[in-house]
């Protein structure tokens, strides 16, 4: 599997959204990556991981984030459940979907989305395998807003902004960041 080809059938080369969502592919993989020959104990694909972690994002488009070049008609929030539509529609195998799905925050619960009345499908998005969970974490570690950009994420700070949007995603991320030794 080609995640690149994939990435563009929906993003055009060349174009500044193509490249913040490549560039941020490539850091998270790499992270991914990092943290899961750390856990070579516990068997990570590591094959797997390469590919999800460049397809987590792909849903990006679909959404409104003007910083990053994102003029689609849904709330940014949505871009996890949208990109495994696409993923679905690929035919891909389902786990790649569910990283797309399960990444945002430290993973959504159903009650997190009916309590705050979030324009999602109303069902749990939290990560569940080992995979899912590396990625997810390894993502926090970058933005892809420009304003951010060659600004160095500690963890500290992604509980502290974790704790902000909800204090469950903080103590999810904690207890990943200890099962990782981050």
């Amino acid at each position: 599997m080609d995640p690149l080809a994939i990435i563009e059938n929906y993003y055009k080369p060349g174009t500044k959204l193509y490249q913040v969502l490549v560039e941020h592919s490539l850091i998270v993989t790499e992270k991914s990556l990092e943290i899961a020959e750390s856990l070579i104990h516990l068997e990570p694909d590591l094959e797997f991981i390469e590919e999800a972690a460049m397809l987590h994002d792909i849903g990006i488009f679909l959404t409104r984030a003007q910083s990053i070049g994102c003029t689609g008609k849904n709330p940014y929030i949505c871009h996890g459940y949208l990109g495994k539509k696409l993923l679905d529609e690929q035919k891909l195998p389902v786990k790649y979907g569910l990283v797309c799905e399960r990444h945002t925050g430290a993973g959504i619960t159903k009650e997190n989305i009916f309590s705050n009345n979030l324009p999602l499908p109303k069902r749990d998005m939290v990560p569940k395998s080992l995979e899912e969970k590396i990625i997810c974490a390894a993502d926090k570690y970058h933005s892809k807003n420009p304003k951010h950009a060659g600004k160095k994420i500690t963890t500290t700070q992604i509980i502290d902004e974790l704790g902000k949007i909800n204090k469950d995603h903080a103590r999810r991320f904690s207890v990943w960041i200890e099962e990782f030794n981050l």
